[in-house]
């Protein structure tokens, strides 16, 4: 079997890793791929948005399934595309993607269906968002409606912060259309955790909860990122709380997205938080979310193209999970997530030791070695027994990088109290 995956981060490259663990997958191809997924699969030149070119490259490589990672071409339509043209594709469509591509709709949507989520408001107009802003106080969450690259969320502690979120949104353009309409939601207190689930129509297959740290420091301080790291399963985690989530969330969303003709089908990610009412939903995502996959695919026991197979026609796909723990901890550019350089070169990343790493902004060089080209680089993860043991092991693992102050990483990922 042949398959292609679509996009060029560490999301794409433990997708290419679990796919070659298939005795089914005889070639993988990525596109565009990057300088780890290289090492594993055919790099295609092809942008992941290009969506004429990916189809026609299926088409002339006769390839079996496409698994599509990122968000922007799940949104401008690429699953419709190959759809059209008879290809098998794993992921939602335009219509049901929406549900990542434009907070309005999805916080509607919720409304609509009754999903627990933050009370809110939605604004074009600045005037009146400030105006929401000194009624409501502060702390106040100002999220861009579009898509912003994970960067278009403001915790605003302050009333000041706020309206200079939404002055930089819907004044200074700062992301585009993407924030041309603000979500202002009121804020809301608890520890936060994701739960992916495989979809289809309203057939729901839960993974495993992961935590992701989103801010850039350690003691989660610092700015906003798409992720430092992450670690599954989550102890502390209320197993009432999961089958809550399942049956009041998730499976309410699948059959509202098939009732509004919007039926679903790829992976849902739920971003989560638990509060004193009980769990309620901060975002949608329309993919696997990056870094949480770099900890939830490695524990998964089935072969994933057999439960992607299974999903789309309606099968249960027996999920497996091994019993142990996976962490992983996101080596980023210094500067990262603001201006940062690129194409520094990295030390050696090969090892004894009993770590993988997930490549995510990088690219082979002249030497055969790597450099950077992006904000976040790579993961370091490990799977053990105890979330201590997988500390160890990324941290001794990660000592190659002091030597050099061009990239930082944070030291507690995965500590309980974190």
């Amino acid at each position: 079997m042949k398959v292609l995956v679509i996009g060029s981060g560490g999301r794409e490259h433990i997708i290419v890793k679990k796919l070659k663990e298939s005795k089914r997958v005889t070639e993988i191809f990525a596109a565009p791929g990057n300088g780890g997924i290289a090492q594993e699969a055919t790099c295609v030149a092809i942008k992941d948005d290009a969506i004429e070119e990916l189809v026609a490259f299926a088409k002339k490589e006769a390839i079996d399934w496409t698994i599509v990672g990122p968000e922007i071409p799940l949104t401008k339509g690429v699953v419709d595309a190959f759809r059209e043209e008879g290809l098998k594709v794993f992921g939602p469509s335009k219509a049901a993607a929406i549900i990542e591509g434009s907070k309005d709709f999805a916080k509607a949507f919720m409304k609509k269906y009754d999903i627990p989520t933050a009370a809110y408001q939605t604004f074009t107009d600045a005037d009146e968002a400030k105006a929401y802003i000194k009624e409501q106080g502060a702390p106040i969450v100002i999220k861009a409606d579009g898509l912003a690259a994970g960067k278009g969320v403001v915790v605003a502690m302050t009333e000041k912060e706020a309206t200079d979120a939404v002055d930089n949104m819907l004044i200074g353009n700062q992301f585009g259309d993407a924030g041309s309409r603000v979500v202002i939601e009121e804020f809301l207190e608890g520890k936060e955790f994701s739960l992916f689930a495989f979809v289809d129509g309203e057939n729901v297959y839960p993974m495993v909860p992961a935590r992701d740290h989103k801010r850039a420091y350690d003691h989660d301080e610092g700015p906003n990122t798409g992720g430092m790291g992450a670690f599954s399963p989550v102890p502390g985690l209320d197993p009432k709380d999961v089958a809550y989530t399942i049956e009041k969330i998730l499976k309410p969303v699948a059959a509202g997205m098939k009732k509004e003709g919007r039926t679903y089908t790829g992976v849902l990610y739920g971003g989560l938080i638990e509060t004193k009412e009980g769990p309620k939903v901060i975002e949608f995502n329309a993919r696997f979310g990056d870094p949480e996959t770099q900890v939830v695919l490695p524990l998964l026991e089935n072969d994933l193209i057999q439960v992607i197979e299974d999903v789309t026609q309606g099968k249960d796909p027996q999920l497996q999970w091994k019993d142990k723990y996976a962490i992983g901890t996101v080596v980023a550019s210094k500067g990262y997530p603001g201006s940062y350089q690129k194409s520094i070169p990295l030390p050696d990343l090969t090892t004894d030791q009993d770590v993988y790493v997930i490549h995510a902004g990088t690219a082979v060089s002249e030497n055969g070695g790597f450099h950077s080209t992006g904000g976040r680089v790579l993961l370091v993860g490990s799977i053990q027994d105890s979330p201590e043991l997988a500390q160890k092991e990324i941290y001794t693992y990660l000592e190659r990088f002091n030597e050099t102050d061009d990239f930082f990483y944070r030291k507690d990922i995965g500590f309980s109290k974190a």
